[in-house]
């Protein structure tokens, strides 16, 4: 039998209501301007300043037409998807190792371990020896150097080193009386438990991957390995030539300008949007168990 709710709790869960949903409007809002702005008469859209609640002029795909027949995009894209799917599924393997490892109760060193990989979290080398490292590995201009410096992160190893010490130590020690070894625990018990928490470090690692574009600035030089963020840098902010060649037919180069801006920052950001709420069930409980438990 339930029992009612008391007065105090339905304003708490009016308020409630009311700021989560104010909140969303507010996180909303910036998505929504870019998206009517990228369907806007480009005409109207360049002589225009301030919010965008609706398409300005006839709604039109133009912008987005000309984004995909740009070449230097759609290479890119290819780039950041090879760069995303190779740096996710590098970390993610490196992460749940490096988890499963220091959520061993026997093993050695470990309090030195756990420091030493957690000291990283405040301090590095800085950017000029990790420039030098990358340098003297062979990695520059090449693909390598965004995927293998930054494959691992600390906060992620912390989660899913919390979310394996939760699991009951009774599953662990059943599989090593039946003759299990590490691997075999590891792959056939710890994994399919924590799936939600690994479905949430994917999606860390994904987004973290996708929105990079500092270390691609760094390291590459050559523009055919510049990944979809670093090339939306200079369509946005440093407004490259090359970024409206297929408007080139224009009176007013300057007419297309913020339409390719608004439909190149849709174009790099609808991914995650779609790949979001399939994954957004597993966030809560997979961050939630790896956060409870010290």
């Amino acid at each position: 039998m339930t029992s009612k709710r008391s007065l105090g709790e339905k304003i708490f869960g009016l308020f409630n209501v009311i700021g989560l949903t104010a909140l969303s409007c507010v996180f909303l809002l910036p998505v929504w301007h870019v998206l009517m702005g990228s369907i806007s008469d480009p005409l109207r859209l360049s002589a225009y300043s301030g919010l965008i609640l609706r398409p300005l002029g006839k709604a039109t795909l133009g912008g987005y037409t000309l984004v995909m027949n740009n070449s230097n995009i759609l290479r890119s894209y290819l780039n950041t998807i090879i760069i995303v799917t190779a740096a996710t599924g590098f970390g993610t393997v490196l992460t749940i190792l490096a988890a499963y490892a220091l959520s061993l109760k026997r093993l050695y060193f470990k309090a030195p371990i756990v420091f030493m990989i957690t000291f990283t979290m405040i301090f590095n080398g800085g950017l000029i020896p990790t420039y030098m490292v990358v340098r003297n590995l062979g990695m520059l201009n090449s693909l390598t150097s965004l995927i293998i410096p930054g494959a691992v992160s600390v906060y992620n190893i912390i989660i899913m080193r919390t979310a394996f010490a939760s699991i009951p130590d009774a599953l662990s020690e059943a599989a090593i009386i039946d003759g299990a070894g590490h691997g075999r625990i590891l792959t056939q018990i710890i994994i399919p438990v924590s799936s939600a928490t690994i479905a949430v470090i994917v999606l860390f690692y994904a987004i973290q991957h996708w929105n990079a574009w500092f270390n691609a600035s760094i390291y590459l030089r050559d523009r055919g390995l510049f990944p979809l963020q670093l090339t939306l840098r200079e369509i946005v902010i440093l407004s490259s030539e090359q970024s409206i060649q297929a408007a080139q037919e224009a009176t007013d180069m300057e007419i297309f300008r913020p339409l390719i801006k608004y439909a190149t920052i849709m174009v790099a950001t609808l991914p995650m949007l779609v790949i979001y709420p399939f994954v957004q069930k597993y966030f809560v409980s997979g961050v939630m168990i790896g956060s409870v438990k010290g």
